[in-house]
């Protein structure tokens, strides 16, 4: 049963993702995100804190002979879920999820490339980047699904779309860059509750800054629909990203990547059901495209260690 538990957490991370995407992606219609970042995040690293001064409080003396990780953790978090919501707020979720998660593999890649090793992580095989090459086609494939405006979506400008896309490159990037440093963290032994209690405070910082100078609360009615938001906020953003932390550490590699892989697919068969979209068989075709390039490129990896490790 405890073999099941880490590809179960994995499991649920995509399908909440999928709630999450579909969810926000409506709520963002009516109030604006930063005020959604604000009020998840901010009870999310509450939480995590108490949790974390309470079981285990030698783990912030950790945290402190690693400030320049945890700054660089912050900020690229920061930015890579404010691009993130700000694409969901004018895009297809299937898409923007399918975008968001590219970019973490490529991003690998490209950092590989250049030697840059911001955690303890393998050399991706000759054989993943045919993979690879294929994810970055299927991604192209979606700007060109968007811009030719045949997402089943419609948003509000050309211009807003170009934008959208493009924050979404970035976020995806930035996002994977924080894993990353969150994954050093864990490597020099921080547990997840630590990590996750120190690792939005600059974007809870940001989203305050925003909603206080911009004054952007729309969309709030009373306390209790206000404390709401605040608890669905926290269940579908923050606390499958701390499973997703746990459930990776105790499942095989391959098996992680692949159940990671299909979390674009159900996100797009969850949004069928969203009276704001139609189906839209080019966006299925380039999110299948990717799924399955992310498989392969996963089931390479896979094999190109079991002789390493036989070896």
């Amino acid at each position: 049963m405890m073999a099941l538990l880490g590809p179960g957490l994995v499991l649920v991370f995509c399908l909440s993702q999928a709630l999450r995407d579909i969810y926000f992606g409506h709520v963002f219609q009516d109030v604006d995100f930063f005020a959604v970042i604000l009020l998840a995040f901010l009870l999310s690293t509450l939480i995590f804190t108490a949790a974390t001064l309470i079981r285990t409080p030698d783990e912030f003396g950790k945290l402190r002979g690693q400030l320049s990780t945890v700054v660089a953790m912050n900020l690229t978090t920061a930015v890579g879920w404010s691009c993130y919501f700000f694409g969901l707020t004018h895009l297809d979720p299937s898409i923007v999820n399918t975008l968001h998660s590219g970019m973490g593999p490529l991003t690998v890649v490209v950092l590989a490339a250049s030697g840059v090793r911001l955690a303890k992580t393998s050399s991706p095989g000759s054989g993943e980047y045919l993979g690879y090459a294929g994810m970055a086609l299927s991604l192209a494939g979606l700007w060109w699904v968007v811009l030719s405006e045949n997402s089943g979506f419609a948003t509000a400008s050309p211009a807003t779309s170009l934008l959208s896309l493009a924050l979404l490159l970035v976020g995806g990037a930035a996002i994977t860059i924080s894993l990353l440093y969150s994954k050093r963290l864990h490597d020099h032994g921080v547990n997840p509750e630590a990590v996750t209690a120190v690792r939005y405070v600059a974007l809870i910082l940001l989203a305050g800054c925003m909603v206080s100078f911009s004054g952007r609360t729309q969309g709030f009615g009373t306390l209790d629909e206000l404390g709401t938001l605040s608890v669905i906020a926290t269940v579908l953003i923050v606390l499958p990203l701390f499973a997703l932390q746990v459930g990776v550490a105790r499942t095989a590699p391959l098996t992680a990547h692949v159940l990671r892989a299909l979390g674009p697919v159900f996100v797009f068969a969850l949004e069928q059901a969203d009276g704001r979209m139609s189906y839209s068989a080019p966006t299925l075709i380039c999110i299948l495209a990717y799924s399955a390039c992310a498989i392969a490129s996963s089931i390479t990896h896979g094999l190109s260690e079991k002789p390493a490790a036989t070896a």
